[in-house]
C-alpha cells in the first residue's frame, strides 16, 4: 500500500539526536544569564561569584524562523512546530581547568558531551560585576580558554598514539590513517592552534571525529554587550577585537548579544518585547541571531511540512537526500521511500497554494537521488 507523508503527529519517531550545543565561558561573563535567556526560563542560577553553576542545566530552544507562520496561513493550521536545539549551560572554566583547576575536568567532560561550542565573551566594563582575571579582556579570555581546550586534547592525542603504536607496527591500515591524521594535530596543538583549523579531507574529517576533541568542536562566540551598548555594538571596540581575532585564527563567527536585555525580555509578551528593542534602537535582539548561527555551525538546514493539522520544520544535514530527510520522521519512510512531491518555499508563497504551484509546474516529483534544499516543503510518497 503507497501512503502519504505529510505529517504524522502520533507516530513520530526521531532517527536523529537532538542538536547539542553548550554554552561556556570564564566565570562571570554571563553565560546562566544568557542560558535562561535563550531558554526563555530562570533554571540557571546568575551570581556575581565565580562557579555559580556547577551541574549543567539544560534547556531545549525553538530555532526562529519566520517562514513557519507563512506557511501556517497558507496551510489554514493553528498548530506550528519549529525545529529545536538543546542547549546546556556549563560551569565557568578557569586557568588550569586541564590539569584540575575549577571544577576541571568535570568541566572538560560536559563540553566533550556536546555537538558545538558557544563561547560567550564579555565584552562591557562593570565595576559591580567581578571579572575573575581582574579585568575585562575578551581575546585574553578566548586564547584562556583555548589553551585549556588544546592541553587536554594534547594528551588525548598523545594517549592515542601511544595505543595505536602497536598496531601501526604491525601495518594496520586503519591504525597508520589515525596516527597520520592525529600527527597533524598534535602538531597544530603544539604551535597553539585548536584542532578545528586543520586543513582535513571529508574523510579524514570523519575518522577525527572519533577522537572526541574538545578544540575540534564547532564553535562560535558570543560577543555579551550592556544593554546600552547593543545598539552600537559594531562600534565597540572589545567587540571588534573579538571578530577580528576569531576570524583571522579561529575562521569562527561572532555574533553580539546583551544576556541583560534577554534576560528581561524573559517575561514580555512579544508585543512588549518589539516595543521595548525599539526603545533601545534595535529591531532584533540578538539571541535570534545567535540561535540562528548555531544551527548553521552545526551543518543543518530546515524543511517543512505542511497541512490541515500542523505545520512543521524538520531538522536534516545539509546534502541529504530525500529518503534521509523522510527518515527523519519516521525510519519507515526512509526504507519504503518511493519519491517525495516537493515545491520550494519561495514559490509556494508566490502562488499562495499547492493547486497554484502544481498549475504552473512548480510542484516537483523527485527521487531517491533528490538533495533537499532548506525551505523545502515537501510530502513524501512510501510503501512498507
Amino acid at each position: 500500500m503507497t501512503r502519504l507523508a505529510p505529517f504524522f503527529r502520533t507516530q513520530i519517531r526521531y532517527s536523529v539526536e537532538m542538536l547539542r550545543a553548550g554554552i561556556v565561558g570564564l566565570p562571570n561573563v554571563g553565560k546562566s544569564t544568557l542560558f535562561n535567556a535563550v531558554t526563555r526560563n530562570r533554571k540557571a542560577e546568575a551570581a556575581n561569584y565565580p562557579f555559580c553553576t556547577i551541574e549543567p542545566n539544560v534547556g531545549m530552544v525553538t530555532v526562529p524562523d519566520s517562514r513557519l507562520e507563512v506557511l501556517r496561513k497558507i496551510a489554514g493550521t493553528n498548530v506550528v512546530i519549529p525545529a529545536a536545539i538543546e542547549f546546556v549551560d556549563i560551569a565557568g572554566l578557569v586557568k588550569g581547568a586541564s590539569q584540575g583547576e575549577g571544577l576541571g575536568n568535570k568541566f572538560l567532560t560536559h563540553i566533550r558531551e556536546v555537538d558545538a561550542i558557544v563561547q560567550v565573551v564579555r565584552c562591557f566594563d562593570d565595576g559591580d560585576v567581578l571579572h575573575v582575571s581582574g579585568s575585562v579582556d575578551p581575546v585574553r579570555d578566548i586564547e584562556v580558554i583555548n589553551t585549556e581546550l588544546m592541553l587536554a586534547d594534547l594528551d588525548t592525542v598523545k594517549n592515542k598514539r601511544e595505543k595505536i603504536a602497536r598496531e601501526i607496527k604491525r601495518g594496520d591500515k586503519t591504525a597508520i590513517a589515525e596516527d597520520a591524521i592525529l600527527a597533524r594535530i598534535e602538531t597544530a596543538l603544539d604551535a597553539g592552534r585548536p584542532a578545528l583549523t586543520v586543513d582535513l579531507t571529508k574523510e579524514e574529517k570523519a575518522i577525527s571525529t572519533s577522537f572526541f576533541l574538545l578544540s575540534d568542536k564547532p564553535t562560535i562566540f558570543a560577543c555579551n554587550v550592556k544593554d546600552t551598548d547593543l545598539a552600537t555594538a559594531d562600534a565597540n571596540p572589545y567587540v571588534m577585537k573579538v571578530r577580528e581575532y576569531v576570524g583571522t585564527h579561529l575562521s569562527c563567527e561572532a555574533v553580539v548579544v546583551s544576556a541583560q536585555i534577554e534576560s528581561d525580555l524573559i517575561d514580555l509578551s512579544e508585543e512588549e518585547a518589539n516595543s521595548f528593542l525599539k526603545e533601545l534602537g534595535v529591531s532584533e535582539s540578538g539571541m535570534g541571531r545567535l540561535i540562528r548561527a548555531t544551527y548553521r555551525l552545526l551543518g543543518y538546514q530546515t524543511y517543512f511540512t505542511a497541512g490541515e493539522k500542523e505545520v512543521r520544520a524538520w531538522t536534516i544535514h545539509i546534502g541529504d537526500t530525500a529518503p534521509k530527510a523522510a527518515g527523519v520522521i519516521h525510519s519507515d519512510f526512509e526504507r519504503g521511500f518511493i519519491k517525495a512531491e516537493t515545491v520550494a518555499y519561495k514559490d509556494l508563497v508566490e502562488c499562495g497554494s499547492i493547486a497554484v504551484a502544481r498549475e504552473k509546474g512548480l510542484y516537483r516529483m523527485e527521487g531517491k537521488t533528490y538533495v533537499v534544499a532548506d525551505g523545502d516543503v515537501v510530502v513524501f510518497k512510501f510503501n512498507v
